[in-house]
């Protein structure tokens, strides 16, 4: 294809799409796809280790925008060999009636690691909603090969045992990447460690992820891409929530005599306990494709969310009881 700028050979993008997939999502005929490429060079621009020619996201947007162009009367042959912006611009200028013609832009997320490239091979359905692009290579390797022109919203790297240099090379990688969020998925690594990581503003996870769960991580970055200031705030919905109290915590307060006449603070405690372990049980659920993954990831949030809310709830009715609920924990069972 003439216009989509390619990415590096050592960065794979995702998702990939047969010619059946883009002629459903273009509404165009296989056929005319085919005397499209054979013309104008408007052809998958990917080709596989087997040889199969893929299109990329990149590839499908471009033709989105000529076909939406051609069915307004314009000639292909007038813009075969148009850049994106040009398009976009074609688009924009024929008035509001084709402002939904032109795609929204997704968030780009370069994955490091070759394990982490062979996991998301078989679990696809994570890569939803997002641009992404894949390195099979080490972390030193990617810190080399990778350059200002890759550009990212978010980097994720397999890091099977973390050490002072690799989250410095990290650290670098995300810097020139100008990637926002940084997402470390390890498996070695000690207290101190994830306190220097998510001291440095990055999110660590142990590997190989919940598939709901780093959906839930993706999610959040296609968030902050496409949300605009002063909108509806779902960048704080997905944000994370830690938990304010844990079981033991939780156990003393369903047994505190409450300040309240009624038993509301032992079912807040029971509803949080509940909140948490569905919160957990989401995360383990098996996703098979992009719309499994999608309502996974929407669960995990919103439960998520309600907990860390009943909590609050929790902190209020608890309010002033803190030595008293110091004392019930310390006690002997």
């Amino acid at each position: 294809m003439n216009a989509p700028a390619q990415a590096p050979h050592y960065l794979e993008p995702r998702p990939l799409y047969g010619i059946g997939t883009v002629a459903r999502l273009t509404g165009l005929k296989p056929d005319t796809l085919r005397v499209w490429e054979r013309r104008y060079g408007l052809g998958a621009s990917y080709k596989s280790a087997s040889g199969r020619r893929l299109f990329t996201q990149s590839d499908l947007e471009h033709l989105q925008l000529i076909t939406a162009l051609v069915g307004d009367g314009v000639r292909i042959g007038e813009i075969a060999s148009s850049d994106r912006k040009t398009l976009e611009l074609l688009v924009s200028n024929r008035g509001s009636r084709m402002a939904k013609a032109i795609p929204t832009p997704k968030s780009r997320v370069v994955f490091v690691g070759a394990e982490l490239c062979q996991w998301l091979d078989g679990h696809q359905g994570c890569l939803s909603g997002i641009s992404a692009f894949l390195s099979r290579m080490p972390l030193a390797n990617a810190v080399d090969a990778l350059d200002v022109d890759e550009q990212a919203d978010m980097l994720v790297v397999h890091c099977p045992s973390v050490s002072m240099t690799n989250i410095n090379a990290m650290d670098t990688l995300a810097t020139r990447l100008g990637a926002k969020r940084t997402l470390v998925l390890y498996q070695l690594c000690n207290q101190r460690w994830i306190e220097e990581i998510e001291g440095r503003g990055m999110t660590a996870l142990e590997y190989p992820p919940e598939s709901a769960r780093l959906a839930f991580e993706l999610g959040r970055v296609a968030i902050d891409h496409e949300a605009k200031q002063g909108e509806i705030n779902l960048g704080e919905l997905m944000q994370a929530k830690p938990r304010i109290y844990d079981n033991s915590t939780l156990m003393a307060a369903s047994k505190l005599k409450s300040l309240l006449d009624c038993e509301c603070p032992k079912h807040i405690t029971d509803l949080i306990k509940t909140l948490s372990e569905f919160e957990n049980y989401s995360t383990a659920c098996s996703v098979e494709n992009w719309h499994e993954a999608a309502v996974h990831s929407c669960i995990y949030a919103y439960t998520a969310q309600a907990r860390y809310l009943m909590e609050k709830a929790l902190q209020a009715a608890l309010e002033g009881r803190g030595e008293e609920l110091s004392k019930i924990i310390r006690a002997p069972h």
